[in-house]
């Protein structure tokens, strides 16, 4: 990616058109100094030190005043050397020369050296990046605490296009609107339907905002900030990537970048345990493939299997479709010729929803559900449940729609399954509610709630979705 000599933005133009489209122009300002920065210079020891540890060189002075290594570093911008510490014996203080100063840190070594969060694999690159830093927040202070003030992120052609992409599925995908009409279960009579039966319940808007999954990252080679478009500086560590869509930007501008994360399929390494909303977005789907495909099936073939959901597959069977999801995602075959036993692809389906890193019912929500579920008078206690189900992330409520409606169709074969709505609370109350903290205690109070706000979605699932 080729730098441009013009540090700002004035002339640019960007379109969400890919015909019109022009790169953005990326800041060398940063870049220039880093160039300029002072450069180690090692000041090694006259004769060999003893008590020197093995992990440094002949920057090692042993146990010399903090006087007597100023007069060693003076006059020589980026000098540096490495002593032990009069006051702390076995602690070992890293002496550099910048600003025309002596600056002392305590140096530190756990199979790479480091004096902060940064770890390197020699004392001479973490000089290096030490001067790097130095020089830049010494020369270029104001400038970096003004470059997150005119953001090209919101410019950059691929994500209004991906933005734009999105929105049109989403308002294709998106269900008619449903009218629920008051004679559609007489067996209750609450508020929520009463104000149903009066006009259309509209659909759930479906945004499925999504938070960056940033993490430091070391950058091979001259890298720019996607968020400001400056340089980022430094030998290793120099900012933070997005493990699911590759953004690369500042870490302080990482706090600024909107939550509209678009992930990149060829960043998910997996289908199980990945989360659900990165999942949906990486496929373009309104739910998990998972999900759609194994009910698919149970319903093709399994709605009148004894204990559906109840009897376990064989544990080696069911880990064979999670690799199979793994490994092919939506081409893996679960079909009754590579598995015959309903049970498995049950299993599975209960298993993706069990290894979620966050539940369907989230963690934020659990206690408002559990709370609704304790709730006497049944209309109130639906009523609490359906604000709570408008609350979740567009991702699990879409699933947990999904699911519901075809436990409720389950249901409807129970004289041959034997699965009524509260069996099949029973069994999925765990799968999908999980407390904050595992607390065994806590999972044991609170299995009743969990088995009825299952049971009550399933048996009220066309007034609650």
């Amino acid at each position: 990616m080729a730098a441009s000599s013009n540090s700002s933005l004035s002339g640019s133009s960007v379109s969400s058109d890919p015909e019109d489209y022009q790169p953005p122009i990326w800041k060398s300002y940063l870049y220039q100094l880093q160039q300029e920065a002072p450069r180690p210079k090692r000041i090694t020891c006259p004769q060999e030190m003893e008590s020197r540890p093995k992990y440094y060189g002949r920057e090692f002075h042993g146990m010399i005043p903090r006087e007597y290594a100023d007069e060693l570093l003076a006059g020589a911008e980026g000098a540096y050397l490495i002593r032990e510490s009069q006051r702390q014996p076995g602690t070992h203080t890293l002496a550099l020369r910048f600003g025309h100063q002596t600056l002392n840190y305590r140096l530190f070594y756990d199979g790479k050296h480091f004096v902060g969060e940064k770890r390197f694999e020699s004392v001479h690159d973490l000089v290096t990046d030490a001067l790097i830093t130095l020089y830049i927040e010494t020369k270029a202070a104001e400038y970096i605490a003004k470059m997150t003030t005119n953001p090209i992120y919101e410019h950059l052609g691929y994500t209004s296009l991906l933005k734009d992409k999105m929105v049109h599925r989403l308002s294709r995908g998106r269900r008619e609107p449903r009218r629920v009409t008051f004679q559609r279960d007489e067996r209750i009579s609450s508020p929520l339907v009463r104000r149903s039966a009066l006009k259309d319940t509209p659909e759930k808007q479906c945004s499925y905002e999504k938070i960056h999954n940033f993490k430091v990252h070391t950058f091979r080679g001259p890298h720019w900030c996607e968020y400001c478009a400056n340089f980022m500086w430094g030998l290793i560590a120099q900012g933070v990537r997005c493990s699911d869509c590759g953004l690369n930007v500042h870490k302080q501008c990482s706090k600024l970048v909107p939550s509209d994360c678009q992930p990149d399929l060829r960043r998910i390494k997996k289908v199980f345990s990945c989360d659900l909303t990165t999942l949906v977005k990486a496929h373009n789907t309104t739910r998990p493939m998972v999900v759609d495909m194994c009910i698919q099936e149970i319903e093709l073939r399994g709605m009148k299997s004894e204990g559906l959901y109840r009897v376990s597959g064989f544990s080696e069977h069911i880990e064979d479709v999670r690799l199979a999801f793994d490994r092919d995602g939506e081409k893996a075959d679960i079909s009754a010729s590579a598995y015959a036993d309903i049970n498995i692809i049950a299993g599975a389906l209960k298993l993706y929803l069990r290894d979620l890193p966050i539940p369907v019912i989230t963690f934020d929500l659990y206690s408002k559900f559990i709370q609704a579920a304790k709730i006497p008078n049944a209309d109130t206690r639906l009523e609490a449940i359906h604000e709570s189900l408008l609350q979740l992330p567009p991702a699990h409520y879409e699933t947990l729609r999904y699911l519901m409606a075809h436990l409720k169709r389950v249901t409807l074969f129970e004289k041959d399954n034997l699965m009524n709505a509260e069996n099949l609370g029973i069994v999925f109350g765990p799968t999908l509610m999980q407390p904050p903290e595992m607390n065994a205690l806590t999972t044991l109070n609170d299995m009743r709630q969990q088995k009825l706000v299952v049971q009550l979605m399933i048996e009220h699932e066309d007034v609650l979705f």
